[in-house]
């Protein structure tokens, strides 16, 4: 690593001879050469300081940029059609049907459209509580044998919504709170608007569908 040096102090400098002597007087006093020396020591110094901390200044940016973009995963759709339609299967990460004894009261996970073209990345946030549960904004027509279903996609900034605190649902990127069992309704953060729910139902050989799309817009706007 090169660093710096004083104005018009390079390699050839070393071959200085007063840079090599160090004399004093009789009465103990440094010589002109040794001054000499010893201004040059403190401006090399001086700049070595600085350099030091530019490298710091930049490392500290560096690593206050790295966290906020981890957090910048947003959902991104050219499909400009619906999400679901009625007869769209829910699906998991490994393309498997949500059969109706799938998750017990309590938990949750994510789903999607059954694969078809532009919108098998959609994401979907499935819950299941007791029928008693629910209550608020929550359409209950949407809800089946226990199972809301709601749109990933953080309202404000348009994050993953992928966190979990007390039975709400949290989005890692500025902290926006949904209540599933009250609509997804906003209980902290910036967020404008609830996360729109979806309408499921159970189809005849068990599954769990989709009735129609998104009762709202899919992320940020849509006020």
């Amino acid at each position: 690593m090169e660093y710096p040096r004083a104005d018009g102090d390079d390699a050839t400098t070393d071959d200085c001879e007063c840079s090599r002597t160090s004399t004093t007087d009789e009465d103990g006093h440094a010589s002109p050469s040794t001054l000499y020396s010893d201004a040059r020591a403190e401006l090399r110094r001086r700049d070595f300081a600085k350099f030091l901390a530019s490298v710091g200044g930049l490392t500290a940016v560096a690593s206050l940029t790295a966290p906020l973009a981890s957090t910048t995963q947003v959902f991104e759709r050219s499909y400009e059609g619906p999400v679901y339609s009625d007869g769209v299967y829910l699906v998991d990460g490994e393309g498997e049907r949500i059969s109706e004894s799938r998750l017990s009261e309590g938990e949750q996970i994510t789903v999607f459209p059954e694969p078809r073209p532009g919108i098998e990345d959609a994401p979907t946030l499935l819950v299941r509580h007791a029928e008693s549960a629910y209550g608020g904004d929550i359409k209950q027509g949407f809800t089946v044998s226990g199972y809301a279903a709601f749109s990933k996609v953080c309202t404000h900034a348009g994050c993953m919504v992928s966190n979990e605190e007390g039975g709400l649902f949290v989005c890692p990127c500025h902290f926006g709170k949904f209540d599933p069992t009250q609509g997804a309704a906003v209980r902290g953060g910036p967020p404008g608007r609830p996360l729109p729910q979806l309408p499921i139902t159970l189809t005849s050989d068990g599954y769990l569908a989709a009735t129609g799309d998104f009762e709202g817009p899919i992320g940020p706007g849509g006020e």
